[in-house]
């Protein structure tokens, strides 16, 4: 077989159906397989997905809600692709990606895992990859200075693949990343050490560190109702930042880690400093949360 597309759902029943219609819908002339796998939701998504699918979706019921990249983890263990196809269930694919993607693993044996660019609900760009590491001091400057020093080195190409090209970048957004399967047993796929954000990220680091390449497919295109799937709560942000220094700690020695984390207090002060200024009540309170979970909370 060539592609397992491997869902992960915790109570996102309507956005799922989307996401495996649009999947049944674009995908052809590849063997595919569809696996969803079920972080214990009271969403009725099993019966649902039986009634309205029936075989042509495996489905994997957990008894808890284990995380991403472990219920991920739990999906590989009896999928039959060649290459595995992980996407949110708050996608919904635009054309043929999946073979797209599968193509260009399968012609180019030293990329290890691709992804597609990915649109809003209106149609416009979104985040669909990194040049760099979250894990780089570059970034915390980057974005202390309102993302200018990215902007000057990669243009309007910083995030979304406005070529008609392939290109190398460091990490694809965890929204549609495809990866060789042989390669992610060899990495032993998603650390455990994850519930939830910053997977994808350490995984892809792992890549790059065993020497394979991460490219942008940008004729694999793919919508993806960011947010959706989930509440932009403080509860979710103290879950990014829980993420983001487990991360960190795996990716980075003690004196980067001092120096990132002291750029992020400056950009968290700076922000707030900025919004106050100006009365974005908004944003104040989003940075403000942001205070209060760093400075406060120590997280």
């Amino acid at each position: 077989m060539d592609v397992s597309v491997i869902i992960v759902n915790y109570n996102t029943i309507s956005l799922l159906v989307d996401a495996v219609d649009s999947v049944i819908e674009k995908t052809e002339s590849i063997e595919y397989e569809i696996i969803v796998v079920d972080n214990a939701s009271s969403d009725n998504s099993k019966n649902i997905l039986a009634e309205k699918y029936g075989n042509k979706v495996i489905f994997i019921s957990l008894s808890e809600n284990i995380g991403f990249g472990r219920a991920n983890n739990e999906a590989v263990k009896i999928a039959k692709g060649r290459n595995l196809f992980f996407l949110n269930p708050d996608t919904i694919l635009l054309n043929n990606a999946v073979k797209i993607l599968s193509d260009y693993l399968d012609n180019n044996p030293r990329v290890g895992c691709c992804g597609g660019n990915l649109v809003d609900n209106d149609g416009k760009p979104v985040h669909s990859f990194a040049r760099f590491f979250f894990s780089l001091i570059f970034d915390e400057i980057n974005q202390l200075f309102m993302r200018l020093p990215e902007k000057t080195l990669y243009g309007k190409n910083a995030f979304y693949n406005y070529t008609d090209k392939p290109l190398k970048v460091c990490f694809i957004t965890g929204a549609d990343l495809m990866i060789k399967k042989n390669l992610f047993k060899i990495l032993n796929g998603f650390d455990p050490d994850f519930f939830m954000y910053y997977e994808d990220s350490e995984l892809e680091h792992r890549v790059n560190k065993a020497g394979y390449k991460i490219y942008s497919i940008p004729n694999a295109l793919i919508k993806h109702l960011e947010g959706k799937s989930f509440s932009n709560s403080l509860d979710r942000q103290r879950r990014i930042y829980y993420s983001r220094n487990i991360f960190l700690k795996k990716t980075n020695n003690i004196i980067v880690i001092f120096v990132i984390n002291t750029l992020v207090r400056l950009k968290i002060i700076s922000r707030l400093i900025i919004f106050t200024i100006f009365q974005n009540r908004e944003k104040r309170i989003l940075w403000s949360n942001q205070y209060k979970l760093i400075l406060k909370e120590k997280i």
